[in-house]
């Protein structure tokens, strides 16, 4: 990583940088021997008492003391895609949410609180778009009794890596003791490339409801019949099953966007083109309704299923983080 033309280094950032998407270099370890660097990229969520706190876009906050640092420099922030449809993070973050909507909701300010008895983090979780309109100790503490009024956690979803993403809360939900439970990439990239994969879809059968082999697919059902009510909700929505529910897919049709999720395949029949099959019949379909481009959200541990978004061309727009609150929270 080079800092100046001339090879030299410098520190070029200062606590009045706070907001901004920098890049250090520090130097680690003493003693004896040649200096040891290490390099971070993120957003300087805080410089206070001689340390500097970046969040990075995997929403982790590195500490860094002032005296450590060799080099620094404010870098142009993270574009929000590099190949696929163009997007803002709130447009492709209401987009999401509609996908997934809570059987119940209200606001914060700019914030919505939402619930769903539990079925999904999404839905289940604050979605955090703008200002809470009080204080964020305040915010936090009508957060968590809210949830706890209906025997949930209480979680915030927020965003990192793109443009109007949300490292500064990550950092401070981080300060104050909650724990980022579960990360996931929202990917975006072209429906028709994906409706024109080379995938035989003559035994995929779509439908507007799962039935039990698909609910069996899916795997994270306790209450079918919430499961059922949860699922169809959405613009419009369409199930796929192949071979009596070797392998599934949702799809969620929302004006020009169409969001894949619950994609499963029966563990002994992977590999074998099931899920592409799925995701080009959906895809198809979705074409159908005069959608064009498209989203779908992975966890950041599932590389399996990274390695097939890579090959049909998904793209990251950002990431997101659900924080849970701490026991001290």
């Amino acid at each position: 990583m080079e800092f100046t033309a001339g090879g030299l280094l410098e520190i070029r950032i200062t606590p009045a940088d706070v907001g901004k998407r920098v890049s250090v270099r520090r130097v680690e370890g003493g003693g004896g021997g040649a200096p040891v660097f290490a390099d971070a990229v993120g957003v300087l969520t805080s410089w206070t008492a001689g340390v500097l706190t970046i969040t990075r876009k995997d929403g982790v906050s590195v500490h860094i003391p002032e005296s450590s640092l060799v080099a620094g420099k404010v870098v142009p922030a993270a574009p929000a895609r590099r190949r696929g449809p163009a997007a803002s993070f709130e447009e492709l973050t209401r987009v999401t949410a509609r996908a997934w909507p809570p059987l119940e909701s209200e606001p914060l300010g700019e914030w919505t609180l939402r619930a769903a008895a539990g079925f999904t983090r999404r839905a289940n979780s604050v979605l955090p778009l703008g200002d809470p309109g009080i204080p964020l100790d305040e915010a936090l503490a009508r957060v968590t009794a809210w949830y706890a009024r209906r025997d949930l956690p209480a979680y915030v979803q927020a965003a990192t890596g793109a443009a109007g993403t949300q490292e500064q809360l990550c950092a401070e939900l981080e300060r104050r003791g909650w724990v980022n439970e579960v990360s996931a990439e929202v990917r975006t990239g072209g429906l028709a490339p994906v409706a024109d994969l080379d995938a035989d879809v003559s035994g995929v059968l779509l439908t507007r409801e799962p039935d039990e082999a698909w609910l069996g697919r899916y795997g994270r059902v306790r209450d079918p019949g919430l499961a059922r009510r949860m699922l169809v909700a959405g613009p419009s929505v369409w199930f796929a099953s192949l071979d009596g529910g070797r392998a599934i897919g949702r799809c969620v049709v929302d004006g020009r966007w169409a969001g894949f999720g619950a994609v499963a395949v029966d563990p002994e029949f992977r590999r074998k083109g099931l899920a592409t099959a799925v995701m080009a019949a959906l895809s198809r379909r979705a074409l159908e309704e005069g959608a064009s481009a498209a989203w779908l959200q992975v966890e950041t541990d599932n590389p399996g299923a990274r390695a097939l978004y890579d090959g049909m061309g998904f793209a990251t727009h950002h990431s997101y983080h659900h924080f849970r609150a701490g026991a001290g929270a």
